[in-house]
């Protein structure tokens, strides 16, 4: 199949077009922003092109042969609490504009990838996909807002439109361009190797979901050729099924670390330990588990966290260079 990825070449879109073509030979054709004239070094056999967002043809023409749209570009957390309104533009009405073209060009599936945060924030308690979205940030609201279009041409058969709601990813990007150290695992790794310390702007005590790179990207290759009849209403929580607090992430961090370069890792935590009992989370995945799909292992989670702490170490090597 041919695939259009838009945010191709970011943190998530890097690695999911490396599986897309290493584990199923897909045609991928990566978007972007920027004019890109040749395949990137890290996947030679895609393909590329630029994204005018504010051209209805523009989007018809990239869309054009396609069977499937992976939408990932979208503004990040930081810049859309910087800028809602410009976030809602691109986020929200962006998406919806992806749609309408993908439909006119007759691709067949639309998969867009969203965040769990629109459950709200902090995640806590039994999260599953009949949990009412309760957004609280300007990023998990335009992120819900591009939802909606996907969801409605699905209900109405336009397309068959997936929203997928992911939980915190991890692990070594696929090129030192993507932009990927705002990522709680990824930035404490790179703390870790450069400073030999992890430093926590919080007690830790509040917990997260978080999944290996690795398995985000095989479900969502998984999702690419799921038969129809078992999309259902097109929604699917992915998480990695493992809620540690903050602190016990960052423990499991030092001791990998540890065990790879035989280097002891401080761990300083800005604010105080918290009296309060860290609140529990289940991030539920019944709607994959409902279409058969399964998400990874303990060593999925080890050779992410491991690869990621090769990579720092590597980029540190380079900088030293």
């Amino acid at each position: 199949m041919k695939l259009l990825i838009t945010g191709g070449w970011g943190f998530l879109g890097g690695r999911l077009a490396q599986t897309l073509v290493s584990s199923s030979g897909h045609k991928v054709l990566l978007g972007s922003r920027e004019e890109k004239r040749t395949p990137p070094q890290w996947l030679p056999e895609a393909d590329t092109t630029q994204i005018v967002w504010g051209s209805v043809d523009d989007l018809i023409r990239i869309c054009r042969d396609v069977d499937v749209v992976l939408h990932l570009a979208a503004m990040n957390a930081r810049d859309c609490t910087s800028s809602p309104d410009v976030a809602k533009e691109f986020n929200s009405i962006a998406t919806e504009h992806l749609v309408t073209a993908a439909i006119s060009a007759g691709v067949k599936r639309f998969i867009y990838l969203s965040t769990a945060h629109v459950y709200g924030t902090p995640l806590s308690g039994i999260i599953t996909e009949e949990t009412p979205a309760a957004p609280i940030s300007p990023y998990a609201n335009s992120k819900l807002g591009g939802e909606s279009s996907v969801r409605l041409a699905h209900k109405n058969e336009d397309i068959e439109g997936v929203v997928v709601r992911l939980s915190n990813s991890y692990g070594p990007p696929a090129h030192d361009q993507a932009n990927c150290w705002m990522l709680l695992v990824n930035d404490l790794c790179r703390q870790a190797v450069i400073n030999n310390r992890m430093v926590l702007h919080s007690s830790g005590s509040q917990r997260r979901d978080f999944i290996p790179l690795v398995d985000a990207c095989s479900a969502i290759n998984a999702l690419v050729s799921l038969p129809t009849n078992r999309l259902g209403n097109g929604l699917f929580n992915l998480g990695g099924g493992w809620s540690p607090t903050v602190l016990e992430m960052t423990e499991f961090l030092g001791q990998r670390v540890r065990l790879l370069t035989g280097q002891r890792v401080d761990i300083v935590r800005e604010t105080e330990d918290s009296t309060k009992p860290s609140a529990s989370l289940d991030y539920q995945m019944n709607n994959l588990l409902e279409a058969g799909l399964q998400i990874g292992d303990t060593q999925s989670v080890n050779s992410e966290i491991d690869n990621l702490i090769r990579y720092c170490i590597s980029c540190a090597s380079e900088s030293d260079e």
